[in-house]
């Protein structure tokens, strides 16, 4: 039996970052839980003060394959290298052909670009062009495949 789990993202702005990675991944925003009418009305039973109720968003794959994404606010900045990246396959990744995959990357760094991420490196593999190293808008890092 495999176990469930989602994927939880420390940011500063969990409103905007959720836009952003809605959009890198089509991804929709989370209903609230079963038995309530949103997620306001879960936090009120649960007893999570009123100023907390904005500190995060929540994402979910529209199809329920993929896991949750959970953006938290946090007080601290990121400092360092993520240890932890996501790999958005935007291309079909690696088993696709390279004249298929290597166009769609482009598209999909041209889109995330204008959602305002940043390019930090393209990298090639066996002389051809593979994948592209990016930050998120807070600057965590991903990879478009």
């Amino acid at each position: 039996m495999s176990t469930s789990w989602s994927l939880t993202i420390d940011c500063a702005h969990p409103r905007a970052m959720a836009v952003f990675w809605a959009t890198a991944l089509g991804y929709v925003e989370k209903p609230p839980p079963a038995g309530f009418a949103d997620r306001e009305a879960w936090f009120a039973h649960h007893g999570v003060p009123e100023e907390e109720w904005d500190d995060g968003a929540y994402l979910c794959d529209p199809e329920g394959h993929g896991p949750d994404l959970s953006l938290i606010k946090v007080p601290e900045p990121k400092t360092v290298k993520n240890r932890l990246h996501l790999d958005v396959r935007a291309g079909g990744g690696r088993e696709t052909p390279g004249e298929t995959r290597w166009p769609r990357v482009v598209a999909a760094v041209e889109r995330l670009t204008a959602a305002g991420a940043t390019v930090l490196q393209e990298y090639e593999l066996q002389g051809r062009p593979d994948h592209v190293l990016m930050a998120d808008p807070e600057g965590h890092e991903f990879c478009v495949v």
